[in-house]
């Protein structure tokens, strides 16, 4: 089908067109619909905009116009704009300056070029330049509709990409959550040992965020603008484990048919966590070792190369029990554990657990597009009385798991797994505390344990535990300041 131009050429050009016969009266402009394609049509020609317009109403989309490049960027600034359809020769700023300009802007927003002086060269630079679509007069209805639909959904294409990517940026980006003693004397060693260049070995059970406390590391050192490269030992056959740490020449075995970088040269200039260090097989451990002492590596079949690395490891086994069985090397132990931080398990740190289900809540509510839910006391009292032999890791699935099943706007207990839902409430009084913790803690977490059982009744807590209840408000009120340490 050929189009017919919409606007006249030149008055006796070989273009003009005899006198068309009248039109019959055309069917009234539907209004765009909310999700509509948003048009800006720049041009100086007030001619040509009002016909533009005419078409872009009629094909549903919603029509801005400006008659400059400087009030076009206002309008792009201002409003939701899907493509910019601008004139390339204008007085003033040209049709490419304001192409330049709104991908300063608005980089989403697609920008097609329209010219009567259209040329090779001029194509060729607007789309150097960003451009979608290059074309030119006359303008030809169907050609010229076509390409604005095309740069639109190319626009929504690469606005959902975006929006995809900060989703999985901010998802996989986890904070610390607590306040708790335990939590907080274990960030404040990690915080100290951040700007070193010390290797820091991360302990505890599955699931209390050790690598969590690697990132915190990572982000608060000199090496923040590096990578940050996570490896599970475990998770990687023996066999080929040494490659992926190392890397490997073209070659070096059977099947290495091209080379490959390594772990350890994709975290240069940032930091490479080990993670589950102690199922390390012997001979990767030898050549761990060597990094660690002379701070180089070899790839198979390669030459040597220096590794601009920082190392944190971490494992949920004993390894000084590695080491007495002969599992793990003993000169690798001590130049792995410089610093060591044992990350709590969550039932050293019950306290934390309303911040955590908070935090997740939150989390999962918005991943899985819900209105925010808030739990109610009775799922709060069986979340804080589980044992959490998983820990963190368990109660956020616990958690995911309940915003996916919920029918309701609340959390309630029927919406906790029934291992949890039907669980007795802990049974034991006893407290256990580390040689050496200060006094004061001591009291806090008695009198935070007392409050737990008492259902935050301070006047039944204070008379178990024989003081008043203003002594109680005024050791509570000693920590109220630490929310702004880091969580």
């Amino acid at each position: 089908m050929t189009g017919v131009p919409i606007f006249p050429p030149p008055p006796g050009s070989a273009a003009a067109l005899p006198e068309a016969p009248a039109s019959p009266p055309l069917a009234p402009v539907p209004d765009p619909s909310p999700d509509a394609i948003t048009v800006l049509v720049v041009d100086d020609e007030r001619s040509n905009v009002e016909s533009l317009e005419k078409i872009f109403l009629r094909e549903g989309m919603r029509v801005l116009c400006a008659s400059d490049a400087k009030r076009a960027l206002e309008v792009v600034r201002t409003h939701r704009v899907h493509v910019v359809l601008t004139d390339l020769m204008m007085p003033g700023t040209t049709g490419l300056e304001l192409l330049r300009a709104v991908k300063q802007v608005a980089p989403d927003v697609e920008v097609v070029l329209m010219t009567a002086y259209g040329s090779v060269e001029a194509a060729v630079s607007a789309m150097r330049d960003g451009a979608y679509d290059f074309v030119e007069k006359p303008l030809k209805r169907v050609s010229i509709v076509k390409s604005v639909r095309k740069a639109a959904e190319r626009q929504k294409l690469v606005a959902e990409n975006r929006s995809l990517k900060d989703e999985i940026k901010r998802l996989a980006h986890r904070d610390l959550v607590g306040s708790s003693p335990a939590l907080r004397r274990v960030v404040d060693v990690a915080t100290q040992a951040a700007p070193s260049q010390a290797t820091v070995l991360v302990l505890g059970e599955s699931g209390t965020g050790k690598e969590l406390l690697a990132r915190y590391i990572h982000e608060r050192s000199a090496r923040a603008r590096g990578p940050f490269v996570a490896v599970n030992c475990a998770a990687i056959p023996e066999t080929i484990l040494e490659s992926e740490l190392f890397g490997h020449e073209k070659g070096a075995f059977t099947g290495a048919t091209g080379r490959k970088d390594g772990r350890f040269a994709r975290a240069a200039g940032g930091t490479l966590f080990l993670d589950e260090i102690g199922e390390l097989q012997t001979s990767v451990q030898v050549k761990l070792l060597r990094v660690l002492q002379e701070g180089e590596f070899e790839p198979l079949g390669g030459h040597t190369q220096k590794a601009d690395v920082r190392i944190v490891a971490a494992t949920n086994r004993d390894l000084v029990a590695e080491v007495a069985a002969g599992r793990f090397r003993e000169d690798l132990f001590y130049r792995l554990n410089v610093i060591a931080i044992t990350a709590p398990p969550l039932r050293a740190r019950r306290e934390d657990i309303p911040l955590l289900v908070d935090h997740f809540l939150g989390l999962y509510c918005a991943k899985n597009g819900r209105p925010r839910l808030h739990p109610t006391r009775g799922s709060l009292d069986r979340l804080m009385d589980y044992a959490w032999p998983g820990n963190v890791r368990e109660l956020e699935n616990v958690i995911e798991r309940a915003v996916v099943l919920s029918r309701s706007d609340a959390l309630g207990e029927a919406d906790l797994p029934e291992h949890i839902a039907s669980a007795p409430a802990a049974a034991s009084t006893q407290l256990t505390f580390e040689m050496g913790t200060p006094l004061d803690e001591i009291e806090l977490r008695v009198i935070r344990e007392t409050l737990r059982h008492t259902r935050g009744d301070k006047s039944v807590a204070a008379q178990l535990l024989g003081i008043s209840t203003r002594t109680i408000y005024r050791k509570l009120d000693g920590v109220a300041d630490d929310g702004d340490r880091p969580r």
